[in-house]
């Protein structure tokens, strides 16, 4: 029987809906994961076919697990993850046990930010940063507001803005505290529109699949609560994204593949943020397939599997998603407003995500979005609009 494995998924979003791509594809689905309320809630699954309980970062054992599902008559197409920090590993398996279209050397890099500012050090498109290594101390030559991170940051956690050398000295010791073995970044803060390029990769050549404007809220993290696709981009935004994506698939040799990037328009021109290895999270798949006609996941899963992607447009829609965060804490007693929400104008999917006494925080990172609307419109000012419009109407009733 022809099966994939995924390593990890999260109960919604673009991990999700790769497992479903794949039983729509006619594949047997198994999921090593290392999460066991996935196992007691294993109704809410239906397209999983099998589920292992394993530890996910440990190669040595989900090696030995493959081997049993050889040896039980299951011939292993591929092993994938649409999940941070997986993917790597992922690849590594795939090397040994399938044929690999990707690159496990270049998806390393891109799964590491230490890395791939290193790799990508003299490109126009990197912004000025330095590295602080455990036990060095900093000596800043670049003028504030400056970002910190973590390289193994993922979702905007331990992304810190510092105005001022103060700032700057008590976010080093914070990320300290918490991995004092683990290099701190500092790059310079870019002012500029932000967007997120999904592309995919065949045979070495690139396609822009969508660019898409970010919203970004700023509370004590950089959290993205509005995505827009750009249905029909300025020539000069579209050349100068290509340009970049060109640029990166050359330095990391990828002749197949998905990845993200996340892209300024500084008045130096364009900015590197960073790259991922994989899709978006999140509502990034429903999105695209609401603008473009279908599904991202679907065709990367094909390409992982040896075949030509389509990722043709079937047709163009200007598309808007609005998350939704609160902004304090408390138990979450009840959700009102989403048969409204789902009722309003253009609107395409509504999702919410919490479940009742749910502990809700104001957002220090993607994970704490709660809920998204996706709509669509005429223009994608009006998508923006009837995404924004429901999203008001659900509100989260919270118990302080």
């Amino acid at each position: 029987m022809k099966a994939i494995v995924f390593i990890g998924t999260n109960k919604s979003g673009s991990s999700r809906e790769a497992t479903r791509a794949a039983e729509r594809l006619g594949y047997f689905t198994i999921l090593f994961t290392n999460n066991e309320k996935q196992l007691q809630q294993r109704k809410a699954y239906p397209d999983i076919h099998k589920m292992i309980l394993i530890d996910t970062l440990n190669i040595e054992k989900m090696k030995e697990e493959i081997d049993k599902l050889s040896k039980n008559g299951f011939e292993i197409k591929s092993v994938v993850s649409f999940v941070d920090p997986f993917v790597h590993i992922a690849s590594i398996l795939c090397d040994e046990f399938c044929q690999n279209y990707t690159s496990s050397s270049a998806i390393e890099i891109m799964e590491d930010k230490e890395k791939t500012r290193n790799h990508l050090r003299d490109q126009s498109y990197s912004p000025q940063f330095a590295l602080i290594k455990p036990d060095e101390t900093i000596s800043n030559n670049m003028s504030f507001p400056l970002i910190v991170k973590s390289p193994k940051s993922t979702g905007s956690k331990d992304v810190l803005l510092a105005k001022n050398s103060a700032q700057l000295n008590n976010h080093l010791k914070s990320l300290r505290s918490k991995n004092p073995n683990e290099t701190i970044m500092i790059e310079e803060y870019l002012d500029g529109p932000q967007y997120l390029v999904e592309a995919i990769v065949f045979q070495h050549q690139p396609h822009v699949i969508g660019i898409i404007e970010q919203e970004i809220t700023k509370g004590k993290r950089f959290i993205i609560t509005g995505y827009g696709v750009v249905v029909k981009a300025p020539a000069n935004i579209q050349t100068g994204i290509e340009e970049v994506l060109h640029s990166i698939v050359k330095a990391f040799n990828i002749e197949n593949g998905a990845l993200h990037l996340e892209l300024r328009l500084t008045q130096n021109g364009w900015k590197l943020i960073e790259i991922n290895p994989r899709i978006s999270g999140g509502a990034m798949n429903n999105m695209l397939q609401a603008a473009f006609g279908f599904s991202l996941v679907e065709e990367t899963l094909k390409l992982f599997l040896g075949e030509a992607p389509n990722v043709k447009p079937r047709h163009r829609k200007s598309v808007y998603t609005k998350y939704i965060i609160v902004d304090s804490k408390g138990i979450l007693e009840r959700v009102v407003g989403k048969n409204r929400a789902t009722k309003s104008p253009g609107i395409v999917e509504v999702y919410v995500k919490p479940k009742r006494g749910t502990l809700l925080t104001p957002p220090l990172s993607m994970g704490h979005r709660y809920a998204y609307v996706i709509a669509e419109g005429n223009t994608l000012a009006e998508a923006r609009k009837n995404a924004t419009t429901a999203a008001k109407e659900i509100k989260f009733i919270l118990k302080v």
